[in-house]
Order: C-alpha cells, then structure tokens, then sequence
C-alpha cells in the first residue's frame, strides 16, 4: 500500500537503537546507515529514520499512526516488549484481540522516543 514513511528523530542514537530493537522482533536487520537516516527494508516497503533535514526540530504527527505488520500475535508482544525496553513508551490499551467488524486483529502500541506513535500489527485467521 505505500512505498515507504520516514521519521523525524531528535537523536539519531536512540532511535536507532529503538528501531533495531523494535524491526528486529519483527525479523527485519538492521537498519541501513545512509548518512542522513537509517533505513530498514523490505521488497514490500521501507522505513526511514532521520534528523529533519531542514534543520528544524522533529515533531511527531497529531494523528498519525505507522502500523508495522507481524507474522503472529506473538510477534507483536516482542515487538512491543523491544520497543519497551529501548526508550518506547506504552499507549492505548494493552496489547490484544481488537475486532473491527472486519475480522480480527492482535495490535499492540507504542510511542518511540521522539513520539512517533506506532502499531505492531497481526491480522488473525478467519475462525
């Protein structure tokens, strides 16, 4: 559905260690050192992290949400516990079962350190 999304982070260090943490639960390397940002990638799509390169502080979207897609609810609770443990910060409800008329889904949030929020999410089988 989409190409790629890039990220603002005030501290390049942290949001790499954050975001290798967090792709890493999810099976990704980590991330591409490309001078200005890092990326990680995949044949599907990318994620960029980097300062802004207009010089301006970064700032997080009111709003936004980057959903990232796991292979199981399991891999979702790794994920959140990376992102927990590398500066992350817990929002919205716990992780779990949510279902939206369309079918149910594990999801699980988080905010990485600059504020970003972000969504481990699994897709479950029809029952």
């Amino acid at each position: 559905m989409f190409s790629h999304v890039m990220l603002g982070c005030s501290d390049r260090e942290k949001a790499r260690q954050f975001y290798n943490a967090t792709m890493g639960a999810l099976g990704h390397g980590p991330g591409q050192d490309f001078g200005k940002s890092d990326w990680w990638m995949t044949r599907e799509g990318a994620l960029g992290v980097g300062q802004p390169l207009d010089g301006e502080p970064c700032s997080h979207g009111n709003g936004t949400t980057i959903g990232l897609r796991a292979s199981s609810a399991e891999q979702v609770d790794a994920w959140h516990a990376a992102g927990l443990a590398n500066g992350g910060t817990a929002i919205e409800d716990p992780p779990g079962v949510r279902d939206a008329g369309f079918g149910k889904m594990y999801l699980a949030y988080l905010r990485d350190p600059d504020g970003n929020k972000l969504c481990g999410f699994y897709r479950m089988p029809k029952e």
